[in-house]
């Protein structure tokens, strides 16, 4: 998993354990079947085959088998597949091979209430309210909301669009209840973003 904009590490898991000259290599990065991320010819970097979205934005680390891969995007998630080749009589020979699953995360902005209607709240009306967060990915796993002290939850429809270019999505969802009329209540509004990622929660908002 990488944060998005950030530098990935990914690991060929090359233990080299005949500590082969690097000069008798051929290493090769990919994403998927076609996609040539870096090579590394003998020793020699070579960017003739790099899929052009991978031009400057790579880097490997010899000693440690890993490759960097800068400025994580959206695009780049997927799996990636490193192939390690020795010189041998006649063609080279495939001495290794591993892969790596990239996922990439960006960070929703906190939940955020508003009002969708104007004017004072009177009893026997319907109180309306939206909550809606920003800019993250993966898409998120359910918004509801709480409120309190009456440990009450909702799940209504969310609502969820994804940028053309970015890939980040927005997400919002309605609160549609009666207007309480004898105790103050809190209502906050939860966005799940799935079991290792967490919740995010807004500010409540007492009524």
């Amino acid at each position: 998993k990488s944060f998005l904009n950030h530098t990935v590490y990914l690991s060929c898991y090359f233990p080299n354990s005949q500590k082969t000259d690097i000069k008798d290599l051929r290493i090769f990065w990919q994403k998927g079947t076609a996609e040539v991320v870096h090579e590394v010819y003998y020793g020699q970097e070579k960017h003739d085959n790099l899929s052009p979205k991978y031009v400057n934005r790579t880097k490997m680390d010899m000693d440690k088998w890993t490759l960097q891969l800068l400025n994580a995007g959206i695009v780049d998630e997927g799996q990636y597949t490193c192939i390690i080749q020795r010189k041998d009589k006649g063609s080279p020979k495939v001495i290794h091979t591993s892969e790596c699953l990239l996922h990439v995360i960006a960070n929703y902005s906190q939940p955020e209430i508003a009002w969708l209607h104007t004017g004072e709240l009177k009893a026997n009306e319907y109180l309306n309210l939206s909550c809606s967060s920003s800019g993250g990915y993966p898409e998120p796993k359910q918004m509801m909301w709480l409120i309190s002290p009456r440990n009450e939850t909702h799940t209504g429809h969310m609502n969820v669009s994804q940028d053309a270019v970015t890939k980040l999505y927005n997400v919002s969802s309605k609160l549609n209840i009666p207007v309480p009329t004898n105790i103050p209540i809190n209502i906050s509004c939860f966005l799940h973003l799935g079991e290792q990622l967490g919740s995010l929660v807004s500010v409540p908002l007492t009524i």
